[in-house]
C-alpha cells in the first residue's frame, strides 16, 4: 500500500469522511497524525502551511486534504483525496437524510441529535489543539487563539477576516519588535 500513494491517500482519508461530524475541523487532529506522524507525507511545518492556505482560501476548510493529496501525488493525488473525503460522506448523507425525515420525532432520533452535538464539539476542539501544538505552542499563539475564539463566541457575526487581520498584525508587530513570537 505504501508503494501506491493514491491508494494510501484513499485508505487514510475515506474513513475521515465518515468521522467528520461537525465539518472539516473535526478531522484536523487525526489527519495531522496520519499525514505527519504515521505516513510522513508532510513535515509538521508543511502541515501548518497547508492548513493556513486551506483556511484562508475560498471554499471549505476541509480542502486541506486536497492540498495534502496534491503535495503527495500532484493533480491525481488532489482528485483522489478530495473524492475520498467528500464521496463517502455524501453517499451516507443521502441515505441518512431519507431515514432521518422518516423517523423524525422518535425518541432515538432526538437522542441521536443530542448525542452527536457534544461529540462534534470535541472533535473540532481536538483539531484546534492539534494545530496549536504543531504551531510551536508559544504563549502568544495560545493567547491569540483564545482571543479569536472568545471574539467569535461573543460576536458570532464578526467577519473572520477581521480576526485573521488582527492576528496577522499582532504577529507581524511582535516579530518587528524583536519579541521572537
Amino acid at each position: 500500500m505504501r508503494d501506491n500513494p493514491l491508494f494510501a491517500l484513499f485508505y487514510v482519508i475515506a474513513p475521515f469522511s465518515l468521522l467528520s461530524i461537525g465539518g472539516g475541523p473535526a478531522i484536523f487532529a487525526p489527519l495531522q497524525h496520519e499525514s505527519v506522524d504515521v505516513w510522513h507525507w508532510l513535515t509538521a511545518r508543511e502541515f501548518i502551511d497547508l492548513f493556513a492556505i486551506a483556511r484562508t482560501a475560498p471554499g471549505p476548510g476541509a480542502m486541506l486534504t486536497t492540498l495534502i493529496g496534491w503535495k503527495l501525488a500532484g493533480w491525481s493525488g488532489a482528485l483522489v483525496a478530495t473524492l475520498a473525503l467528500f464521496g463517502p460522506a455524501s453517499l451516507l448523507c443521502y441515505f441518512a437524510a431519507r431515514l432521518y425525515d422518516k423517523y423524525r420525532g422518535h425518541e432515538w432520533h432526538t437522542a441521536l441529535e443530542e448525542g452527536l452535538a457534544p461529540i462534534a464539539v470535541g472533535l473540532i476542539f481536538a483539531g484546534a489543539m492539534s494545530v496549536l501544538n504543531l504551531s510551536g505552542g508559544r504563549a502568544l499563539t495560545w493567547i491569540a487563539a483564545l482571543a479569536a475564539g472568545a471574539a467569535l463566541s461573543f460576536r458570532p457575526k464578526l467577519h473572520p477576516f477581521l480576526i485573521l487581520g488582527a492576528g496577522a498584525l499582532l504577529f507581524v508587530a511582535m516579530e518587528f519588535a524583536g519579541a521572537g513570537v
